[in-house]
């Protein structure tokens, strides 16, 4: 008897938690190399990069640590069918989107950047906003107690 036929989720469920969780581990990892850049490394950075890596305000860098973390409990909580998962997912969202708001319309990231600087928030959000709705998704049939 298959999980699904019992009610479980399919096993396409457990290869997005897990490829899902893995993505939100590799955010921490970028976190963590963001906020312990070396002062040697930031003098190494163009003039307009450091000066927003230098301007960054400790409530943006707040929205960071939020948006990351709290994918990867959310994820470890998909992981173990946890229903909290999906308001963590949530708050992750709202996280990224606070932060990306101070990135594109206070700190003019656009500007240092330039169009590319928006294919990975683009695909960070994307990707927030489809596991919010997955984890809803997951809890109204079930599998998330």
């Amino acid at each position: 008897m298959s999980e699904q036929s019992i009610g479980g989720p399919p096993r396409a469920f457990l290869i997005i938690s897990i490829v899902a969780l893995l993505w939100n581990v590799v955010g921490v990892m970028i976190y963590v190399m963001h906020i312990m850049t070396s002062p040697e490394a930031l003098a190494s950075m163009p003039a307009a990069e450091r000066a927003l890596m230098e301007s960054e305000p400790a409530w943006a860098t707040a929205a960071y640590t939020i948006a990351v973390f709290g994918g990867v409990f959310a994820c470890v909580g998909l992981l173990l069918k946890k229903a909290w998962s999906v308001p963590l997912f949530l708050v992750s969202l709202v996280a990224i989107i606070v932060l990306y708001t101070y990135w594109f319309f206070m700190a003019a990231s656009l500007e240092v950047y330039g169009m590319a600087g928006l294919i990975v928030p683009v695909l960070v959000t994307v990707i927030a906003v489809f596991l919010v709705w997955y984890s809803r998704d997951a809890r109204g049939k079930g599998w998330l107690s």
